[in-house]
């Protein structure tokens, strides 16, 4: 997929992605006099706003150089995705022609109806609950990291050299997190990931909850959702999801603007997929699959 990286510095970005690292940098120096009520919901909301920056790195922001995009968002929060593992599988997952398919979409959810009919026990159980909202918090980002880290390790395994590379600059920023929490700052490793780390990771999983369903006609498969400032932002408006596809080198800021002049289009074009907020998505989902985890219909996709 061509790239297209800004021509100049967008400093809205620039000054974002230093926010999140402020705050985050005084959560984890005043720990100690901070209480937990504190730190969970802002530390959860910086991290997750920090993998959004992330999408937006990896899209051609903020700046006109690859090299300093990355150095930006270099040192990772979250701790659970190699960035350029990530820049990798999500421009792989731009080409809508393959949206939800569980062969080629390396962000789908679902999964071959013969996969689903195998799958028994405990296992099948913990799918089942990962296919709600509320699942998917709760334990979405520990399957999400059992699933990803174990097939990365046997690619790795194979002699991927691209693969060991990505995870050899993940372990480099995972370090120097781990260095500013616990030596520099004295926050104890696992208070730090349970109150920031882990809960970032559930918060950014909501986004990707709704942000796909399986459909006949491709285009019908991408939502929008229109979603308060609280939403918008920690999403970086990538809940309009439709606009985000339609124009994927647009800067996060902009796009409200453009869903705002094709909304019509753009509604017509995904068949009315759309949601009225994250309210509606928690109140119709958080205990209730939105959808079966077997792909739908297997005619839908292209055959390979």
């Amino acid at each position: 997929m061509a790239k297209e990286y800004s021509r100049e510095i967008e400093w809205p970005t620039v000054g974002l992605i230093a926010a999140v690292y402020a705050v985050l940098a005084g959560l984890v120096w005043f720990h100690a006099s901070l209480p937990w009520w504190v730190i969970l919901p802002i530390g959860a909301y910086c991290t997750a706003l920090h993998a959004s920056l992330q999408h937006e790195v990896l899209h051609g922001h903020p700046t006109g150089s690859r090299l300093i995009n990355e150095a930006l968002v270099f040192v990772t929060p979250a701790m659970w995705l190699p960035y350029h593992r990530y820049r990798q599988t999500h421009l792989s997952h731009h080409n809508d022609a393959n949206l939800t398919d569980p062969r080629l979409d390396p962000e789908s959810y679902y999964l071959l109806p013969e996969t689903w009919a195998g799958m028994t026990g405990l296992r099948r159980i913990l799918f089942e609950f990962n296919h709600t909202l509320a699942g998917r918090m709760a334990i979405g980002p520990a399957i999400s990291i059992i699933r990803f880290w174990s097939a990365e390790f046997r690619d790795i395994a194979k002699g991927n050299r691209e693969t060991a590379k990505a995870w050899a600059w993940f372990a480099a920023a995972a370090a120097i997190t781990v260095w500013l929490a616990v030596w520099v700052a004295g926050m104890p490793f696992w208070l730090y990931y349970l109150l920031i780390a882990y809960p970032g990771i559930s918060l950014a999983l909501v986004r990707s909850y709704c942000e796909h369903q399986a459909a006949a006609d491709v285009a019908h498969r991408t939502i929008i959702v229109e979603a308060s400032p609280f939403w918008s932002l920690l999403f970086l408006n990538n809940n309009l999801h439709v606009a985000h596809h339609t124009r994927p080198a647009l800067a996060w800021y902009k796009i409200p603007a453009f869903y705002l002049a094709e909304k019509d289009r753009l509604i017509a074009q995904n068949n009315g997929y759309l949601m009225r907020g994250y309210g509606e998505i928690f109140a119709r989902f958080f205990l209730k699959a939105k959808e079966p985890i077997p792909y739908p219909d297997m005619s839908w996709l292209k055959k390979l």
